[in-house]
């Protein structure tokens, strides 16, 4: 699944946020953007998963126009979209907010045994109500809540944020696995060092403008 961006341009009432954005990303691909908070990041990912509607530009999924769709097609066509805050039913358990996650697009048990063999550790805690999980726990069940929905694109707002080292750790994991899977990602981070980690490619946006596109060298050992 190939997701083609091409000259977005999106406002906030009378304020730009993104100013002629192209980008691409491809099956088993990470992208990861950097930028300051306000440059756009999150912006970005919306529009990726329908819920910001350019201005002007074209999103395109396999060469499927998608600009104008509802978000809801965008799940449907394989986006799943992991927001910062993670935003879970708190008050229901690990076990009902993976159901949930498997009734949006109508997957069975094997799209939930997946998720929690890329999450073991969710495994003993299903009968846990999921506002008492840390905050790892949460951000391991909202990822494993989006794959559910089997994406072939996942996008991850800052899901490393606020995290134990070992909890990143297992998050980075999961994200290489998903890679070797050919699911395409797009990551938001702040942690450069997380971000040299798993990207094949960095895209930097400064004040809604894309600056650069690069790609990491080798991480020191």
């Amino acid at each position: 699944m190939t997701l083609r961006l091409t000259a977005l341009d999106c406002f906030y009432g009378a304020v730009q946020v993104l100013r002629q954005v192209s980008l691409e990303v491809a099956p088993g691909e990470v992208l990861c953007l950097l930028g300051r908070n306000g440059a756009g990041k999150t912006t970005l990912l919306k529009t990726m998963i329908g819920l910001v509607k350019p201005r002007a530009g074209r999103i395109q999924l396999d060469g499927r126009e998608l600009t104008r769709l509802p978000a809801h097609a965008f799940a449907r066509l394989g986006i799943a979209y992991v927001p910062q805050g993670r935003r879970l039913f708190a008050e229901l358990t690990v076990e009902e907010n993976l159901t949930i996650g498997l009734m949006a697009r109508g997957r069975g048990e094997e799209a939930r045994e997946r998720a929690l063999t890329l999450f073991p550790a969710l495994r003993s805690r299903l009968a846990q109500v999921s506002g008492t999980l840390s905050g790892g726990e949460q951000e391991m069940l909202a990822i494993a809540r989006a794959l559910c929905l089997e994406p072939r694109l996942l996008l991850l707002d800052e899901p490393t944020e606020g995290l134990m080292p070992s909890m990143i750790q297992a998050i980075l994991a999961a994200i290489r696995e998903l890679k070797s899977q050919g699911v395409a990602i797009v990551l938001v981070e702040q942690r450069v060092e997380s971000a040299l980690s798993v990207a094949d490619r960095i895209a930097f946006l400064e004040t809604g403008v894309l600056r650069a596109i690069v790609r990491p060298g080798p991480t020191p050992t």
